[in-house]
């Protein structure tokens, strides 16, 4: 997952949609913590600013944050970027859905090898078939820039990556008139979607089994839940920023495999 479209929350005061959610940029994230200078330790849900791209509190600059975007669901608990926050700190991402492209198989098999960057085709937008929010797992860190006195109001960053796995194989719950039937058919990965009885579950701080329950909320959601359909390609470029990015084309505007 590269990008994803319009945050989507209704706190006592509105937020300004974000059409085109790039790395590196601010994002809205629920989560489960202590707020700050409070005399009660107990762990409060909140909707957070975050900005999107992990930074290890071990790294010595920020520069990989763009590289850090995703975290893969099957090495989450051993990677040494995201095991420690995987364990102690998890929140979820809303948004109403998320761009992904059309590629050719050759290309897409070298970048699962990690061998050659996938070259942007057709974008489609993924949503939830009911209209319900999209609930991605992700997780976050604290970052620590030595730089900067200890009263610097950026001298914490707060970072987040977005929890990945398979893409489901089987039909999508509203398919496009032409092209993809399954989300494996636009990309081999796709956003960790998390159900509404496991969001409590996930934010819990107190929890922190690795290898046991918390694994288990990392199973794939069921099936058929899903939509996409393209929508223009100018979605590519993130200076582009509008709801027009959202309006479903009749049929695809570039060539793919279908």
């Amino acid at each position: 997952m590269e990008a994803f479209g319009i945050e989507r929350w209704e706190p006592e005061e509105a937020l300004a949609p974000d059409f085109n959610v790039a790395p590196t940029k601010e994002v809205h994230v629920v989560l489960d913590r202590p707020l700050k200078d409070a005399s009660n330790p107990r762990p409060v849900r909140q909707l957070r600013v975050l900005k999107w791209g992990l930074v290890p509190s071990w790294a010595q600059n920020p520069d990989g944050a763009a590289r850090m975007i995703n975290a893969r669901s099957e090495t989450l608990h051993e990677k040494p970027s995201f095991r420690r926050p995987f364990a102690q700190r998890r929140c979820i991402v809303p948004a109403d859905g998320y761009y992904e492209w059309v590629t050719a198989h050759d290309e897409r098999q070298l970048e699962v090898e990690g061998k050659k960057k996938r070259a942007r085709k057709q974008p489609y937008f993924v949503l939830p078939s009911d209209g319900a929010v999209f609930a991605m797992a992700g997780i976050y860190e604290f970052w620590r820039d030595r730089t900067l006195p200890d009263e610097h109001p950026l001298s914490w960053w707060v970072t987040c990556s977005v929890i990945t796995t398979e893409a489901e194989t089987g039909p999508l719950g509203v398919a496009p008139a032409e092209g993809p039937r399954s989300l494996a058919d636009i990309h081999p990965r796709m956003p960790l979607m998390l159900t509404p009885d496991r969001w409590d579950a996930w934010l819990d701080p107190a929890n922190t089994d690795t290898e046991g329950s918390l694994r288990e909320l990392l199973a794939p959601p069921p099936g058929g839940l899903m939509r996409a359909y393209p929508v223009s390609t100018a979605v590519s470029n993130v200076r582009n920023n509008g709801p027009e990015l959202l309006t479903e084309l009749a049929a695809p505007e570039e060539g793919t495999l279908f």
